[in-house]
């Protein structure tokens, strides 16, 4: 049995140091014009945003590229560099969004007081090919800005915000979108931010207690139980293996779920309808798994056949749910390709180990099955020819 989960083992040693690293990257990023390639880029730590640039030295300007993935179209984008401070008053912003009409807009707007309406205006520097695209959820404004007074090292702040129509409304006054400015040095590449790295932080550690619990300890769970209570020898060893496995996977789970909650009541408006619906379903599903375990009837109890439909069903669906789940958790964070790669790895894994065992159930239980058939058929006969033979005794 150790030899048999070695694997596994492996894996989750694997997704942790997945979700320990960040969980969102723009190094092996790749612009849809094959002409957009830049130097650098930085993983701002919230609004899942981030920036690319390449500094030109001998003109003091910068080309920038300024994603925001996971934003709809009825909502707006900005970044901005402040020359004075990290402050919203006195930023130079690059604002974009896609207009009723389908086509996408972008301009600039110098912002002079701390409720913002968003509208057209030059800015203190210069800025050049400014341009914008959205694509599949993604939002990203091109341009080449003029440093301001040639310093390398600038005030930055990004922001989203919901439109009505072709008009931008005010963004909200909590959470990410206070905490989304810092500053940047274009040379080395070395930023600050007002907010840390802690909701990023928070977001790999979501994702790595849920890939884990629901994602990879729920079907190991599964498989203890369907698979090693079929060799006698592992009985009742298997059934401790399996609530050991699915207990810890609901606490690990049920924490990573409460972090979930909590990412989404901080978020920007922007709500992951059905990632949070399966979340709140799996989380609903697991809690009645944990009470039908203090409820289990014995093997002899007549209504313990209703309990084993109730279990399989459900467990089988937080099985399903989960995988599914964690796939949409991929969409959102959006890792880099390999990590998604290694979690179909893993399940694809896991199911050939099913199936391998799944085949040796049946041989197991048919060799029984024609065993019994013929212990009974011999004790059959023997008892056939006793009877025979006391009939056929010879009288006195």
């Amino acid at each position: 049995m150790a030899t048999t989960f070695k694997p596994v083992l492996l894996f989750c040693v694997l997704i942790s140091l997945f979700c320990s690293s960040s969980a969102q990257s723009c190094s092996n990023y790749i612009f849809s014009s094959s002409n957009k390639i830049f130097s650098k880029c930085n993983d701002l730590p919230v609004l899942n945003s981030f920036l690319h640039w390449t500094y030109n030295s001998s003109s003091g300007t910068v080309d920038i590229a300024y994603r925001h993935t996971g934003v709809s179209s009825s909502r707006w984008v900005a970044w901005a560099i402040n020359p004075e401070s990290t402050n919203m008053k006195g930023s130079q912003a690059l604002v974009a969004y896609q207009l009723v009409d389908g086509n996408m807009t972008a301009y600039t707007s110098s912002i002079d007081n701390e409720e913002p309406s968003l509208q057209q205006s030059s800015l203190s520097f210069n800025v050049a090919n400014l341009s914008a695209e959205f694509l599949n959820n993604e939002m990203i404004i091109y341009a080449t800005v003029e440093l301001p007074n040639n310093s390398t090292t600038v005030n930055q702040l990004w922001q989203d915000g919901p439109l009505s129509g072709n008009t931008p409304l005010s963004h909200q006054r909590t959470g990410d979108n206070v905490n989304s400015r810092g500053t940047l040095n274009f040379l080395s590449g070395d930023s600050t931010t007002a907010s840390g790295n802690s909701r990023a932080r928070r977001k790999n550690v979501h994702g790595v207690l849920s890939a884990v619990s629901w994602g990879i300890l729920m079907p190991i769970g599964v498989i203890i139980a369907r698979y090693l209570k079929v060799f006698k020898s592992a009985d009742p060893a298997w059934f401790y293996l399996h609530i050991a496995c699915q207990s810890s996977a609901y606490l690990v789970g049920v924490a990573g779920w409460g972090i979930g909650l909590k990412l989404g009541s901080e978020s920007s408006g922007l709500q992951y309808n059905s990632h949070r619906n399966i979340g709140i379903t799996l989380f609903v599903l697991g809690t009645l798994q944990v009470f039908a375990l203090l409820l289990r009837p014995n093997k002899d109890h007549k209504y313990r056949l209703y309990w084993n439909i109730y279990h399989l069903s459900t467990g089988y669906c937080v099985i399903i749910l989960s995988i599914i789940n964690i796939f949409k958790g991929f969409d959102i964070l959006d890792p880099e390709k390999e990590w998604k790669n290694a979690y179909i790895g893993i399940i694809v894994c896991l199911g050939i180990i099913a199936l391998i065992l799944e085949a040796i159930t049946w041989f197991i239980v048919l060799k029984r099955r024609r065993s019994i058939s013929t212990e009974k058929s011999h004790q059959g006969v023997n008892r056939v020819n006793g009877e025979n033979g006391e009939g056929a005794r010879p009288g006195v």
